[in-house]
């Protein structure tokens, strides 16, 4: 540890002497509102933990937000790491290439599922993709035509569902949140209701298709909520026969507000996403400047502490608040994987 303190000592001497500004002596983080309590966990417990290093500042924004930070150069005068619920997109990547960000190490901390859920007073949703496409997308097929979603309340849906006017609330676009809810639900229950085809059929190019599956009606009955997952809730407090779309740790750690729906018949589980059966979870990441790692003090132990099985396993701390742990190979080659300084 003192090595790695004087190395960094050092580093920063040499960004100084070359005309650059001071680096900063506190980690900086920016990022997706889903990984965002677990990096405030660990950086808390970094703080505690490490008296010689300054607690890291962990800021939200979304994953495309923190992101298009990261993604602004390197040096001092910019963030270190971005949390991110969904992978690194190529043009990020060039993006960051471009302003001269191009040791980038990917960094896997576990996963997360997507839930569905209203009051805690409300009815036990049996869900599936085809019905929350068939009451969110833009276009739907009615007897074998394509056309503009008709559908007004829950149960011209499916006949199984309360006669509740549609109001499903949404993660906003900035959402890594949103780009996993249009793969894995919309998308596919627009070819399981026969949209997909439909598209095709009507003369659509399948990626024109595909765009079109993953769009959503804008005539009030899905809102799109931009702010973090306490938003979503407010919603739900205020109209109590509202749907909201939540990641899994925020519906743990809501259960008595809160009752989820199964989404094809999985009930949503740190287990059953572990075991691969919920179909709607995604992993969860953070990115970081490796030409960072040894400038600003406490970046590289703040790396190695997170991705510690004291954090990061089963029996840790973010697991008690809802991240599932990757299995145990996973986390020993994550370590492996950042220790020898390997980048994207």
């Amino acid at each position: 540890m003192n090595k790695r303190i004087a190395a960094a000592a050092i580093a920063a001497a040499a960004v100084a002497v070359a005309g650059s500004a001071s680096a900063r002596d506190q980690v900086q983080i920016a990022g997706s509102s889903t990984v965002l309590p677990y990096a405030q966990i660990v950086a808390e417990a970094f703080g505690e933990t490490y008296s010689n290093f300054k607690t890291p500042i962990v800021e939200s924004g979304g994953s495309s937000g923190g992101l298009k930070e990261f993604c602004k150069g390197a040096g001092p005068a910019t963030i270190d790491i971005a949390n991110s619920s969904r992978p690194i997109r190529d043009s990020e990547v060039k993006a960051c290439a471009d302003a001269g960000v191009t040791d980038i190490m990917e960094v896997r901390i576990g996963y997360d599922g997507i839930v569905f859920a209203t009051d805690i007073n409300g009815p036990d949703f049996a869900f599936t993709p085809a019905d929350i496409y068939k009451a969110l997308a833009s276009d739907v097929v009615v007897d074998g035509a394509l056309v503009p979603n008709p559908y007004t309340t829950w149960n011209e849906v499916n006949p199984a569902f309360p006669d509740w006017k549609i109001a499903a609330y949404i993660p906003g676009e900035k959402h890594g949140t949103r780009e996993v809810f249009e793969e894995k639900v919309l998308a596919h229950g627009c070819e399981e209701t026969g949209a997909l085809k439909a598209m095709i059929d009507g003369g659509m190019s399948e990626d024109s298709a595909e765009d079109a599956c993953i769009r959503v009606r804008k005539d009030g009955a899905s809102i799109d909520i931009d702010g973090d997952y306490t938003e979503t809730l407010s919603r739900i407090d205020a109209n109590r026969t509202g749907v909201g779309v939540f990641g899994l740790a925020f519906y743990e750690n809501n259960k008595d507000r809160l009752k989820v729906g199964t989404m094809s018949g999985v009930v949503p589980t740190t287990e059953s996403i572990a075991a691969g059966e919920y179909p709607v979870s995604r992993p969860l990441f953070f990115y970081v400047k490796k030409a960072h790692l040894d400038v600003i003090p406490g970046l590289r132990d703040y790396v190695e502490f997170f991705t510690a099985d004291e954090m990061i396993g089963p029996a840790g701390p973010l697991a008690n608040y809802g991240l599932v742990a990757a299995p145990k190979a996973e986390r020993e080659a994550l370590r492996a994987r950042i220790a020898s300084g390997e980048t994207m």
